[in-house]
């Protein structure tokens, strides 16, 4: 692995991260108490999602190069990210981490698709509050995974 491809690594993640700290203090911040609010959090929701998905992008092009099935790219991204890749990097999330992410996931897909769906109050309040709740172990892990770029760049 060229150190020049960690180094890029490493400046990228540290962009994301605070990107992503940014959303998810205005996710804390906004209850779809109304139908605008209830729109301005599904847009941070699906936003959050955006950004850790552009991260995983990113490993994964300095790692692994490419995904097999284009049809279920997001949802393979993802998946790998769950995976150790023996000889090359550890796994990025756990398998609660990977779950809670893909639920995120799956709500970024019906809010970019259905253009005629009106959001659910009571299922946002739900998932801001299992991604608030879970976020502390997902942060630990993404900072688990900047450790080992870290311990890669410097042997």
């Amino acid at each position: 692995m060229k150190r020049e491809s960690l180094a890029i690594l490493l400046g990228f993640f540290a962009n994301q991260q605070a990107v992503i700290n940014r959303l998810l203090a205005e996710i804390e911040s906004t209850d779809p108490d109304s139908k605008e609010k209830a729109s301005h959090l599904g847009y941070l929701l699906h936003n959050l999602y955006g950004a850790l998905e552009d991260l995983f992008q990113e490993i994964a092009r300095t790692f692994e190069n490419r995904l097999e099935d284009p049809s279920r790219y997001h949802r393979e991204l993802l998946r790998r990210m769950a995976l150790e890749i023996p000889g090359i990097r550890p796994a990025v999330l756990s398998g609660a981490s990977h779950a809670l992410l893909n639920e995120l996931r799956g709500f970024r897909h019906v809010f970019r698709h259905a253009y005629d769906y009106e959001l659910s109050a009571s299922r946002l309040t739900d998932l801001k509050a299992r991604i608030l709740e879970n976020w502390q172990e997902v942060e630990k892990e993404l900072n688990a995974f900047v450790g080992f770029l870290q311990e890669a760049l410097t042997r």
